[in-house]
């Protein structure tokens, strides 16, 4: 080993350089200091800057596939998870692989952008048409959109991490510094770009574009970002031929991203025909979910679906609506409370009973409920509910308005929420939720839960009745069955509907006198017995149960 600063002994010679010897080359890829058309600190910046542009489009690529993912699959922890622990290692092996490029550093950047901003500029769509042109209604794992999800997370996370050494590479041969002090500056870039991306997805490029026309807009970004920070600043690396081919790959990625954004809306429409034929009336991207009615003229049955799940077929929804509410108006009810069920079904059947003086529906959709305020079909379905004068709406949160409600303040609290296995629902099946509500029903108050499938889930659904009883009430599960078979086999829906009726004695299953029969609520509470598992913990914030 040679020590860098030895002197000579005394006497000793110091043996003179060699003619011809090659200097020891520098630490980068053996390239000498770039050429650049610009001054040194300019093309540190510009570098740098372009590091801040790939990070952020790399977040909304990531963003787009949990988010997408979430809505097609649900789930949305599993989706996260999976999309997020795919891309990290994928980076890792992207950073392996990219160290062989980088003798041509510009040349293998601006190769991998223009291929990033193809792959990830077009993953929503090609998730969103494998959903639905397969008719994946899978569970979480079943199905093609899953191993689209999967690949598209391996192939960005890949060229992703193949940025990192790339860019080092191009630092370096700015201005020479040592590797602390460069990484420390690109990862300062990386990192608030991400910062950029992470913010921009959910509070810009989501509301004003969607999900589709969103994540062609940052490709597009991507490969301009890319293109001109090789072909400005690096173009002397170039050969000429690797200039045109690098010209013409981002003119092609850059025609392939337009003409897919001017057929977006085009795509979209077809798609969602596919999904859920081709009687759509209404499709709109509400701040909460995405909202489908479908059918309710000429005599055919009005579908409403939420976040692409039927929750309303026109068909069989006064079956559901009956067994959810007539069981609890047994007894006192001239106060009641609604969660959910903006669609005004639930209170249709809450007004069929005398003596109702108020009914508080707590909905944090509003365009749904002014949908079913003003959509002809739906408005004749609910019988025109939200013109009455003792119904009042409450845009809000369930979980946060039940904190600020009174104690006491209702005889019936009817539980309209989504299934308690989709992930934004679970906080409203928690032990903590149901306490709230215990607190806010009156002495000899009762509460019914729509609790999910009962055959198909009787996990999540002796989950939810475990729940209930850890809240401190005393509960009778029962069941519902006979969706109508066509309806279910269009869409996830369950072919069973669960219930949970609690309060804090003993409640008695039955419907008041002269209310519509309830089909066999006594074959119900046989059927969901049927299926009960004992020993089940309740699910709570912290540790939440239905996905188990």
């Amino acid at each position: 080993m040679i020590e860098p600063h030895a002197t000579a002994q005394p006497g000793t010679a110091t043996a003179p350089a060699q003619p011809g010897t090659a200097k020891a080359p520098p630490p980068w890829s053996g390239q000498g200091p770039a050429r650049l058309p610009v001054s040194t600190a300019t093309g540190r910046f510009l570098v740098l800057a372009g590091v801040f542009i790939c990070a952020a489009c790399g977040l909304v690529y990531e963003l787009e596939l949990v988010a997408l993912a979430s809505y097609l699959i649900g789930d949305s922890v599993t989706q996260a998870s999976v999309v997020l622990s795919v891309m990290v290692f994928a980076m890792g092996l992207g950073s392996l692989v990219a160290k062989r490029l980088r003798g041509r550093a510009a040349a293998g950047f601006g190769a991998v952008e223009a291929l990033l901003a193809l792959v990830g500029g077009c993953s929503a769509m090609a998730l969103y048409a494998v959903f639905a042109w397969t008719g994946d209604w899978g569970g979480a794992w079943q199905g093609g959109s899953s191993y689209v999800l999967v690949a598209f997370s391996l192939a960005i996370g890949l060229l992703i991490g193949a940025e990192v050494p790339l860019l080092m590479e191009l630092i370096q041969r700015i201005r020479r510094q040592d590797a602390g002090g460069a990484v420390a500056d690109l990862f300062a870039a990386d990192y608030v770009g991400a910062l950029a991306g992470g913010l921009a997805f959910p509070f810009l490029l989501l509301p004003l574009l969607g999900q589709l026309t969103a994540t062609l807009i940052t490709g597009t970004v991507n490969a301009i970002a890319g293109g001109a920070l090789v072909l400005g600043l690096f173009r002397q690396d170039l050969s000429r031929r690797a200039r045109w081919l690098l010209v013409v790959a981002n003119l092609v990625v850059l025609a392939l991203l337009a003409s897919a954004a001017v057929l977006v809306d085009d795509f979209e429409r077809a798609a969602r025909h596919a999904v859920y034929g081709k009687d759509v009336r209404v499709a709109m991207h509400t701040d909460v979910q995405e909202v489908v009615l479908t059918g309710g003229t000429d005599g055919r049955p009005l579908d409403l679906y939420l976040d692409g799940r039927l929750r309303v077929s026109g068909s069989d929804e006064r079956r559901y609506h009956e067994a959810l509410v007539h069981p609890a108006m047994n007894g006192p009810h001239a106060r009641v409370l609604v969660l959910g069920g903006g669609d005004g079904l639930a209170v249709r059947e809450v007004l069929r009973h005398g003596g109702v003086r108020q009914v508080d529906v707590v909905e944090l959709d509003t365009r749904l409920v002014e949908l079913a305020r003003t959509d002809r079909a739906l408005s004749e379905l609910n019988g025109h509910v939200y013109g009455d004068p003792r119904v009042r709406v409450v845009a809000a949160d369930a979980f946060g308005w039940l904190r600020r409600a009174p104690r006491g303040a209702y005889d019936v609290m009817v539980s309209d929420l989504p299934d308690p296995g989709i992930t934004s629902s679970t906080k409203l099946y928690s032990q903590e939720f149901y306490g709230l509500a215990r607190g806010v029903l009156a002495g000899g108050g009762r509460l019914v839960v729509h609790a999910g499938p009962v055959e198909s889930r009787p996990r999540a659904f002796w989950t939810v009745d475990a729940t209930v009883r850890a809240a401190g009430l005393r509960t009778v599960p029962y069941a519902v069955a006979g969706r109508d078979p066509a309806a279910a086999s269009r869409s996830r829906a369950p072919h069973d509907w669960g219930f949970v009726l609690a309060s804090r004695a003993r409640p008695e299953l039955r419907t008041p006198p002269g209310t519509p029969y309830v089909p066999s609520l006594r074959a119900g509470v046989r059927a969901a017995e049927r299926t009960r598992l004992t020993g089940l913990p309740p699910s709570t914030l912290v540790h939440p149960r239905y996905a188990d």
